[in-house]
């Protein structure tokens, strides 16, 4: 048979026409209903792909748990943030001896930038006397310029043969490289020295001192890296927290009289002068008390579930947020707080907590108390401890269990 040639026209028309001439009526009829059959099933495919591109595209990137920027590996009983960025971190390690076979005695290490890590001081080297002791380390403070370090000691003495021990306070004071630094070219250690701070100077180490025990009130104590302790217009008042004001040499206050029968004042002091500013009489007050990174609001909670918040500049500014008693660190810009749902040293989840502007107080009348909606992070995840870096940019959390640390971006809204 020879090759018909091909048609030149390829309309639809001709096509169909073509086929029928080659198929019966009952064989056209089927083509049709398969083509219409499959038109429908492609139909239904893409309506099934939409949906699906719907429902899991991800709207927001969730946090990956798996892929931190830092991670240190290792039980860590407490950090803080370096000005640049750096991280001062303990390392809990026990020690043996001939008496004791396991005295608890922190390492301190530093973490750079870029990972690079250096140990500051080895715990098992760190002696202070005859008698054996037990120490870990409750907090650390840089100096401004983020050359010298004051790490807390939470320290436990044996006082006899018959294991009669003795807790303390004390503050270790160093340097970056891991080098004491001598007050006044004694000792580096200062004796009876809780929420030690620096002042604008890099030199002045503000601290408390246990009043009445067991730690409810304090007094106002400083000493100078250079000539030792100072004088202070404050002496004789007892306080229960203090917390500085950055860039001041000023602190916000919360005061109590020594018999603790009076309410507690919360107050703005200088503290080489007597120039001092009583900001309210509060209701109550529970603990937390913290300042603003540009130095303009105080937040402490006056209960288990409220926490109250001031402008230090106008006093009659407040503002009241039913959120829960926790630990509270400031976002860099203040509009929010993240905030972890349990007392230090103890896990809980964080939540960021958006914050309403501060209102003046009506004369007579109580301050409005807002119920913010807690934001979740981290997958509702607990935590033992947390920091935001000064930039803002991460996250540093210390995981319940193992207590490592790790460190995230620390995502916007």
């Amino acid at each position: 048979m020879i090759p018909q040639p091909a048609p030149r026209k390829s309309s639809k028309f001709f096509c169909l026409a073509r086929v029928g001439a080659r198929f019966s009526a009952s064989h056209l009829l089927k083509l049709l209903y398969l083509f219409h059959s499959s038109l429908r099933t492609l139909c239904l495919l893409l309506c099934v792909l939409c949906v699906n591109s719907f429902f899991f595209l991800p709207s927001t990137p969730a946090q990956n748990l798996d892929k931190p920027l830092q991670s240190i590996e290792d039980e860590i009983t407490a950090f803080a943030y370096a000005p640049d960025g750096r991280i001062v971190y303990s390392a809990y390690r026990k020690i043996k001896t001939k008496v004791f076979d396991a005295l608890e005695h922190d390492d301190i290490w530093l973490q750079d930038a870029n990972g690079k890590r250096r140990r500051l001081l080895e715990g098992q080297k760190y002696t202070r006397g005859t008698q054996p002791f037990s120490y870990l380390i409750d907090s650390f403070r840089w100096s401004p310029n983020g050359h010298f370090i004051l790490a807390q000691l939470h320290v436990t003495t044996v006082l006899d043969d018959s294991g009669k021990t003795e807790d303390s306070f004390q503050t270790l004071v160093l340097d970056d490289s891991g080098h004491d630094i001598h007050i006044n070219k004694g000792d580096s250690v200062i004796p009876d020295a809780a929420n030690p701070f620096f002042l604008p100077d890099n030199a002045t180490i503000a601290f408390l001192s246990e009043a009445v025990k067991p730690r409810q009130l304090f007094s106002l104590k400083s000493t100078r890296i250079d000539i030792g302790p100072l004088k202070s217009p404050n002496d004789g008042r007892t306080f229960r927290d203090v917390v500085p004001i950055p860039g001041t040499i000023s602190i916000a206050a919360v005061e109590q009289d020594r018999a603790i029968t009076g309410p507690n004042r919360l107050q703005r002091l200088d503290l080489f002068t007597d120039n001092d500013k009583e900001l309210a009489t509060l209701d109550a007050y529970e603990g937390g008390l913290s300042v603003s990174p540009s130095g303009k609001k105080v937040a402490y909670f006056i209960d288990k579930e409220i926490l109250e918040m001031r402008d230090l500049t106008a006093p009659n500014r407040a503002v009241r947020l039913r959120i829960g008693l926790g630990v509270v660190r400031w976002s860099p810009d203040e509009s929010r707080i993240l905030l972890k749902r349990a007392l230090e040293k103890k896990s809980g989840d964080i939540v960021w907590i958006d914050l309403p502007p501060l209102a003046p107080i009506p004369a007579n009348q109580e301050i409005p108390i807002a119920q913010p909606t807690p934001v979740p992070i981290l997958h509702d995840l607990t935590f033992r401890d947390f920091a935001i870096s000064p930039d803002g940019r991460s996250l540093a959390v210390v995981i319940t269990g193992k207590r490592n640390l790790l460190v995230f971006p620390l995502q916007p809204r």
